[in-house]
């Protein structure tokens, strides 16, 4: 029996514990448990065979990153291990089946907030080395592991941090297992990455808010200048309309069109059933993947001013906000698009209203080279394990620590994840599928031990 067998049964258990710390990132009432699971991982790295594990406290008060590293395997190359222990808010608290915060299995599946995003994924990559390390007593590769703990907010502190190009995170190549297979049993590795800009649009009329009765017809209605700032940025078939901003977006190859292609998909099964929607929408004859892996979008994700309670107020707002976020891919460049959203905001604003965009946050696009040894290694391992041929994916999310890695480092990043498309990452129920996160620990595993021949 291997160790991997031998140990499934605390393999969970000790992924139930980490899943039990609500390590919100977004509510500062929760920073102790920030802590608590910055804490646990050093506990589990250390007590998984590393040499050395320390928390890198942020001088700005942001979350604590976890660095930690095994060096004894000289002229072997070296990996980084990235991930991250902070979640997502668990908010419906309703619409869970069970509570977010106490893991429950059912159906071969672990319910709970960040089985998936990131910490079973993040528990995966700590236990291939245990593994390792107490079968053989060292590792076939140098490794180092760098988790942070602001992945869900924006992540400055690690951010700040790969930017001063510390000595220590000297690697050949990053893993990053935070993102997931196309279909279940296809193994598959993600190439590239959507960048991500987060904005505010605040909107400013009067002073005060006023009776639409005494002042309609004269007063600036901020709400009706979000709505009209908002559809002259797009139109209705998804094109965007800010100028400019198609000008870098590199269409993929057609090699890379044609394996999309040939991917087993249920366009029916992908709207009603993943989705819960009517019918797709987008940029008329564009493909769906290009369409959400290899094009850029801008979307509206809230809108509050003035009055939404019940009943009636006829009341004009003094001031509205929207929430916006434009995903970048290609060659697009975060500066530049930033520049001409601004633009075609004060552009689009109406008489009489004042127009902030603001910028929360923002990542750069990424798109790694299949052509690598370090890649070719993941699609062995995972062809290795699932028994099928790996596929090359996009993702149409952001990791922005990846473009960071690129451009600071110089390293590719391996994005081999495990999760599915069904696991409702910051959603209720989410979930991880137990046979990936085992067959996910044995994965890595052997990836270190084919780098290390």
């Amino acid at each position: 029996m291997t160790y991997f067998e031998q140990h499934k049964a605390d393999f969970l258990e000790g992924l139930k514990a980490f899943l039990r710390i609500p390590s919100i990132s977004t509510l500062p009432e929760h920073k102790p448990d920030i802590r608590r699971a910055a804490g646990f991982c050093k506990d589990e790295l250390l007590g998984a065979g590393m040499t050395s594990a320390e928390l890198i406290e942020s001088d700005s008060g942001g979350n604590p990153l976890v660095y930690a590293e095994w060096l004894g395997a000289p002229g072997k190359p070296t990996i980084l291990f990235y991930g991250h222990y902070d979640v997502q808010p668990a908010d419906p608290l309703d619409e869970w089946k069970s509570p977010p915060f106490e893991p429950e299995v059912r159906n071969d599946n672990i319910y709970a907030r960040g089985a998936v995003d990131d910490k079973g994924q993040v528990y995966i990559q700590i236990k291939a080395v245990e593994a390792l390390l107490k079968t053989t007593g060292k590792l076939p590769v140098n490794v180092k592991f760098l988790l942070e703990g602001e992945e869900e907010t924006g992540g400055e502190h690690i951010e700040a941090y790969v930017k001063s190009k510390p000595p220590r995170l000297k690697a050949d190549a990053v893993v990053v297992c935070d993102t997931e297979m196309f279909a279940p049993e296809m193994p598959s590795i993600c190439i590239g990455l959507r960048g991500l800009v987060y904005y505010e649009l605040a909107v400013q009329g009067a002073d005060h808010d006023l009776h639409s009765g005494v002042y309609g017809g004269a007063a600036p209605n901020p709400m009706m200048a979000i709505a009209e700032i908002v559809t002259a940025l797009k139109d209705r078939d998804g094109r965007i309309l800010v100028p400019g901003f198609y000008d870098r977006v590199v269409p993929p190859a057609e090699k890379e069109r044609a394996a999309w292609a040939r991917l087993p998909f249920d366009e029916k099964e992908y709207t009603e059933k993943e989705m819960g929607a009517k019918e797709l929408t987008g940029e008329p004859g564009v493909p769906l993947f290009e369409r959400v892996w290899a094009r850029p979008t801008l979307e509206v994700h809230g809108i509050r001013g003035g009055f939404t309670g019940e009943g009636a107020k006829t009341v004009i707002p003094a001031r509205a906000v929207a929430k916006i976020s434009t995903r970048l891919v290609g060659d697009q460049n975060v500066e530049e698009s930033i520049a001409q959203m601004q633009a075609a905001v004060k552009a689009a604003t109406p008489r009489g209203v004042t127009a902030e965009l603001r910028v929360l946050s923002a990542g750069a696009p990424s798109l790694t080279n299949p052509d690598n040894p370090y890649i070719h290694a993941a699609a062995d391992a995972l062809k290795e394990k699932f028994g099928k041929e790996t596929v090359y994916i996009r993702s149409g999310g952001s990791i922005p620590i990846v473009g960071v890695f690129d451009r600071y480092l110089g390293i590719p990043s391996v994005m081999m994840g495990f999760g599915l498309p069904d696991d409702n990452l910051h959603a209720p129920n989410e979930k991880f599928h137990l046979p990936n996160f085992y067959r996910g620990i044995e994965t890595v595993a052997r990836y270190l031990e084919i780098l290390g021949k």
